[in-house]
């Protein structure tokens, strides 16, 4: 017997992605963590908002009002990124000095400004016109993909220093705010290498036939679902040690005593 399975590998990927999303929220709301990471599990919630948009509207809504409402969600998850980019700093260096924060906030700026500026092509100034609706798209296009790409390098250089210095502070082995940034550090620094990757590709190879071309599209297409596993691999990591209780703080339950018989 030979089974059939119209379903890609992007397909695939998309369904445990949005499972994934969704178990996540559910372990955020129902082991309470929420109420500590407010941002995180808004950030969670759009995303899976993003992901079931880019499904129903793909195909069934005109391109021009489909990629507004994609780029205002990119746009949104971008600002909801630097929140929790700012949420998981708090809670893990909450109790350094205020000096110490302006200095280090400084520098990881600085640096995160620095190869964000080498990074990648920017538009010239004339392509970015806001008196027509495609200057505007590629405007909102422009904001999230180097927003997301910003916040990915601050958050991989967040997650250096939580691992390095966070037992110091309150962001010890095992604790939640440690397992967060590990898992969307490891997100970001491989999203980074896959604009990387693409970049390098697009500079350097030139197709001249048409199954080089098909070649280097599959492969670019191998390169997306890498990325894809590596963030579900994420979504897993976050959804078991978010579902466990940091270390001392499993609730114990108290012990029956027999009482004194009276006199």
């Amino acid at each position: 017997m030979h089974f059939n399975f119209d379903f890609s590998a992007r397909q695939i990927l998309w369904t445990l992605t949005f499972a994934g999303q969704l178990i996540l929220l559910v372990v955020l709301l129902g082991r309470d963590r929420a109420r500590r990471y407010p941002w995180f599990t808004a950030g969670a919630a759009l995303f899976a908002l993003r992901l079931m948009a880019e499904m129903l509207l793909s195909g069934r809504l005109a391109m021009l009002p489909l990629q507004e409402t994609m780029l205002t969600l990119a746009n949104l998850g971008m600002i909801a990124s630097m929140l929790v980019l700012v949420e998981i700093a708090r809670r893990a260096f909450g109790a350094a000095e205020r000096s110490l924060w302006i200095v280090n906030g400084a520098g990881l700026l600085a640096v995160a400004g620095g190869m964000l500026y080498w990074w990648g092509p920017w538009p010239a100034a004339k392509e970015l016109d806001w008196g027509t609706t495609l200057g505007k798209l590629h405007l909102m296009q422009l904001m999230a993909q180097k927003g997301d790409a910003l916040v990915n390098l601050l958050m991989v250089e967040l997650g250096l220093l939580v691992v390095l210095f966070g037992r110091r502070f309150k962001a010890g082995w095992r604790s939640h705010t440690q397992m967060i940034v590990i898992g969307l550090s490891t997100a970001g620094l491989a999203m980074l290498a896959l604009e990387g990757l693409v970049q390098f590709i697009v500079k350097t190879v030139h197709p001249t036939t048409r199954a080089e071309y098909d070649r280097i599209l599959g492969l670019l297409s191998k390169l997306m679902n890498a990325n894809e596993v590596v963030y579900l691999a994420a979504l897993v990591w976050w959804i078991v040690w978010l579902w466990l209780d940091e270390p001392g703080t499993a609730e114990t339950p108290p012990v029956a005593t027999t009482p004194e018989p009276a006199e």
